[in-house]
Formats: C-alpha cells, structure tokens, sequence
C-alpha cells in the first residue's frame, strides 16, 4: 500500500517513517507538514493510506477529511483521545493514540490491509448499455446491441441499426469513445463494426448479414489479433 503521513511534527513524521518503512508491503510515498501539502499529493499520486494528525494549523485533520470526494483508507493519528467519536462518524480505519508503539501500529496497518482487499474485489458498475444521440430536437434511445456498425461521413456519422439508420452529429472518434470496447472494434479508418454481427473474416473485408465492410490496412492487425488470424497468411 502506498502511505502518506501527515502531521505538523517533524518527531512524530519522522518516527512514523521508520515505523512503517519496516513493514512488508508499505510504502511511504511522502511525509507531509500540513493538508495543503497533503492535498497535493493525493492530487498527483496514488495514495492508499493516509496516516492523519488531527490537531494541525490552518485545516484540521478532521476537516481535510471531510473535504475529500475520494479518500484513501485513512488512520487517526493523534495525542488526544476526545476524537475517537469524530473518528468513527467519518469510517476511518483505526485510531492511533500517541506515542505510538509499533505493535499497536501493525494492529492498526492489519485493520488497513483487510480494508484494502476488501475494495480491490468490489464488484465494478456494469458497462452502460445505451447511450442516447441528438435527432433533431430531441435525444433518441440509441441500444449498443441494436447497433450493427457505424459509418464515418465527412462532418457527422451513420449508425447503422438493425432496423434504421441514424444520422449524427459527431466525428468517428468521439463516438468510438462512448462504444463498449469489448462489443465494438474499428476496422477501417470510416467503419466500426460490431463483433457480434460479424459472420466471417477475410484478408481486406469482414462479413457482415447484408454488407461487407473494407478493412483498413492499418487496422488489420489489430482486428485479427482480436478476433482470429489472418486469413491471407
């Protein structure tokens, strides 16, 4: 787990440093003096756990926490024990009373490693399954799976459904971006195809049920590294 220390104490910071650069699978990226410099960091770097002073100047620990959309896993360190509460309201992992010792620390950082596995096997958010596209004046239902292939025009593009053609205002690219990568595939510079409406692949074409779609020479490794090998080899 990536560490950040923050605490105004250059004992206290320099103390925790040690501590936890001895313990297997921790790393201290940073040891900071204050939340300004605390919220820099969590800004540019990946951090896992936060070992958190309260009682600091300008922003209180309790109060950089509660600024936080996304906070790491965070342990309270602190010399007063009329926290704890305030602790528990804000779900921090543990609460370390100084001076710390190092066996209630690895209690503390055992609290921290369960707390991380957990996370790492939430369940990720299905993948959306429509998007909707401007028609007119209004915004049309557009189903992912109702989508044979889009193709590229000049100023706007066409989406080829099952049983209608739509017209939209929008480059190749930034339509590609809202497609479920692992249900469509570019195959030419003006084309994507949906995988589960292609039927056959050959060596500059794929197979489609009542069209055949050029594929690019630059996308042709790409596609059949996907999706079989080269026909033409």
């Amino acid at each position: 787990m990536n560490c950040l220390i923050v605490d105004d104490e250059p004992q206290a910071r320099k103390l925790l440093t040690t501590f936890i650069s001895g313990i297997a699978g921790c790393k201290v990226v940073c040891a900071c003096r204050n939340a300004m410099e605390a919220y820099e960091m969590l800004q540019t770097g990946k951090i896992d756990l936060l070992f958190l002073d309260i009682k600091m100047p300008v922003i209180s620990g309790t109060d950089f926490l509660r600024s936080l959309k996304n906070p790491p896993l965070v342990i309270f360190t602190t010399a007063y024990d009329k926290y704890a509460m305030e602790g528990y309201e804000l779900n921090v992992v543990d609460y370390l009373l100084k001076p710390i010792a190092m066996p209630r620390l690895l209690q503390a950082i055992e609290k921290a490693w369960a707390r991380y596995k957990e996370n790492l096997f939430v369940a990720a958010p299905p993948p959306p399954e429509f998007t909707f596209v401007k028609q007119d004046n209004k915004l049309v239902k557009v189903v992912f799976k109702d989508i044979k292939f889009v193709e590229g025009m000049q100023n706007y593009i066409k989406v080829h459904l099952t049983d209608s053609v739509l017209i939209v205002a929008s480059t190749m690219k930034a339509f590609e971006k809202i497609l479920p990568a692992n249900q469509f595939i570019r195959v030419h510079r003006s084309y994507i195809a949906s995988v589960s409406y292609i039927t056959a692949i050959r060596a500059n074409q794929v197979e489609m049920p009542g069209v055949d779609l050029p594929v690019g020479i630059s996308y042709k490794d790409d596609l059949f590294k996907t999706l079989g090998n080269d026909p033409g080899q």
